[in-house]
C-alpha cells in the first residue's frame, strides 16, 4: 500500500473560528472520500507555536503547510493588483463583494497571485467588512479619529486611507497589535467584529463604530508543488469541495458577526451605527484613492466589479 498523502492545514485562530471550521470541513470531506489515502493534520493557530500571523505565507509557500488562509492585504507588496480590493468603500454589500471574488475579478487576481507565489489559489474565504474600535471616544466622523494611533494590516492603501481620515496608522502584525491594545499604547484598531471579539479587544476598547470601510477576503492558499503532485482524483475532489467550504464559511461568518456584536454589547461597549450623512463624510475623504486607482489599473478592474 502506498504512503498516505499528507495534507497539513494551518491558520492563526482557535479551532472555533469560521476559517478553522471551514478547514475542518475540507479535511472531513477528503477523509470521507479517500480514507487512508490521505493524512490530514491541523495547526489551528501558528501563533501558539511562536510564529507571527504573517508568517503563514512562507510556511505555505515552502511546503511546511500544505494549505492555509490569509487576508489578501498581506500579499499586496508582491501582488500590487491586490491593492485594488483594498480600496475603501469599494463594495456596497456582501453580495456585491462575493460576486466579484467569485467572478471575473477573482479569476484575474488568482492569476496575479500565482504569478508571484508558489501557490495554487483554491478560493476565497470571507473576512468581511471591517469596523473601527478604540479606547478614547465614539467615532461618528473622520475628525473623531484624528490623531489616533491605529493598527493597520501591511497594506499601503489601508495606511493611506486612515491618513486621509487624519489618524496615525501603524502597520504591524496581529501579535504586536494585541500586546499594544492590552498595554493601552494603541488607541484604535480595525477588524470585523468577529476578530475584535475573538482576540479580546473589546475588553480594552469601549467604543466601536460600524464603518464597513474595507471588505477583506482571505484567500485559500495551497502549496503549488504539493497540489500539482496530487493524483487527478484528489485534485478533482478538492476543486469540488472548495466552493462548498467557501459557502459554508461565509454563512458561518454572518452568524459569527451577529454573535460577536452581542458579545461586545454584553461587555458594555458602545456601538455606533453611522447615519447616511456620516458615512458619506468618510467616503468623501477617500475619493482621491479611487481616482488614483483608475490611473493605475485603468477601468478594467472596476468593470470586473
Amino acid at each position: 500500500m502506498s504512503e498516505a498523502i499528507q495534507i497539513r492545514m494551518g491558520g492563526y485562530g482557535p479551532p472555533t473560528t469560521t476559517h478553522s471550521r471551514a478547514l475542518k470541513f475540507i479535511g472531513d470531506r477528503l477523509e470521507a472520500q479517500f480514507g487512508d489515502r490521505v493524512d490530514v493534520k491541523y495547526i489551528w493557530n501558528i501563533m501558539d507555536f511562536g510564529y507571527r500571523a504573517d508568517e503563514i505565507m512562507w510556511l505555505t509557500e515552502c511546503g511546511i503547510l500544505t494549505m492555509s488562509y490569509q487576508s489578501t492585504s498581506y500579499l499586496t507588496h508582491r501582488v500590487p493588483e491586490l491593492g485594488f480590493v483594498d480600496l475603501p468603500f469599494l463594495f456596497p454589500d456582501l453580495d456585491a463583494a462575493r460576486a466579484a471574488f467569485d467572478g471575473a475579478l477573482g479569476q484575474h487576481l488568482i492569476g496575479c497571485v500565482e504569478d508571484q507565489y508558489n501557490f495554487r489559489v483554491l478560493g476565497f474565504f470571507e473576512n468581511g467588512f471591517r469596523h473601527i474600535s478604540n479606547r478614547l471616544r465614539p467615532i461618528h466622523l473622520p475628525e473623531d479619529i484624528a490623531g489616533m494611533k491605529i493598527r493597520m494590516l501591511p497594506s499601503d492603501i489601508h495606511e493611506r486611507t486612515f491618513k486621509l481620515f487624519g489618524a496615525e496608522p501603524m502597520q504591524m502584525d496581529l501579535t504586536e497589535a494585541i500586546e499594544m491594545v492590552v498595554a493601552g499604547t494603541l488607541d484604535a484598531q480595525e477588524n470585523p467584529l468577529a476578530n475584535t471579539a475573538t482576540y479580546g479587544v473589546h475588553k480594552y476598547h469601549p467604543y466601536h463604530t460600524l464603518s464597513s470601510h474595507f471588505y477583506l477576503s482571505r484567500g485559500v492558499w495551497a502549496n503549488r508543488d504539493a497540489v500539482d503532485g496530487w493524483p487527478d482524483d484528489l485534485r478533482t475532489a478538492m476543486a469540488a469541495i472548495i466552493p462548498e467550504a467557501v459557502a459554508y464559511q461565509r454563512g458561518l461568518a454572518v452568524e459569527e458577526e451577529n454573535v460577536s456584536r452581542q458579545v461586545i454589547e454584553a461587555e458594555g461597549c458602545e456601538i455606533v451605527e453611522l447615519t447616511a450623512e456620516e458615512h458619506a463624510a468618510f467616503v468623501a475623504k477617500v475619493a482621491p484613492l479611487h481616482e488614483e486607482a483608475r490611473g493605475i489599473f485603468g477601468d478594467a478592474m472596476f468593470e470586473m466589479l
